[in-house]
């Protein structure tokens, strides 16, 4: 089964000011730090990212041969989590040339399930695991519910020097956040 596409009608998110207090310049907690997929021993803390870094948060990836059903393309914003993943590792080469420093994606599953994805997917960045939400409740991040689990609405953060200096939220298509990135970007 193919999750590098998406179907054409699927529900448009809409911006419910879940992202409006965080302001320009507000300054990432000291004390968050998540787990790199490929190595969960290894822990990144948000606030001390390197020179200019894209944060891509994103519901969840399907597994291999998992079929996604109905309900998950029913609410807007959840499908695209591995086309969007595919649009910032397509588009890496040029995100470095345009001054980021480093790009994750996060996501609410856990380091092993991510693993996986990282490697399917070939991905030139690391993927984080806010299994335990704390990225999330720190920063009021907006989540739905599905199957019984929470997951993160999808959305993009720019951080530089531990403080944000601008998102985008919602984000749709998925594969398109990157482009608006890029635009931004070159117009810094």
């Amino acid at each position: 089964m193919c999750y590098t596409s998406f179907p054409d009608d699927l529900p448009v998110p809409k911006d419910d000011g879940q992202y409006d207090h965080l302001t320009s310049g507000f300054r990432i907690p000291t004390d968050i730090s998540l787990p790199v997929a490929r190595d969960p021993s290894n822990k990144v803390v948000l606030a001390n990212l390197p020179g200019l870094t894209i944060l891509f948060i994103y519901p969840r990836t399907g597994a291999p041969n998992e079929k996604i059903p109905d309900s998950w393309n029913g609410i807007p914003g959840a499908r695209g989590c591995t086309p969007q993943a595919c649009s910032f590792r397509d588009n890496f080469s040029q995100l470095r040339s345009l001054g980021v420093t480093a790009v994750y994606g996060i996501s609410t599953q856990s380091p092993a399930y991510q693993a996986e994805v990282h490697a399917r997917l070939h991905l030139p960045y690391d993927l984080l695991s806010d299994e335990d939400l704390t990225f999330q409740q720190t920063l009021h991040l907006p989540t739905f519910e599905w199957n019984d689990t929470k997951v993160l609405k999808r959305s993009m953060i720019a951080v530089e020097g531990g403080r944000i200096v601008k998102w985008w939220y919602p984000i749709f298509p998925p594969d398109r956040g990157v482009d608006d990135l890029i635009e931004w970007l070159k117009g810094r």
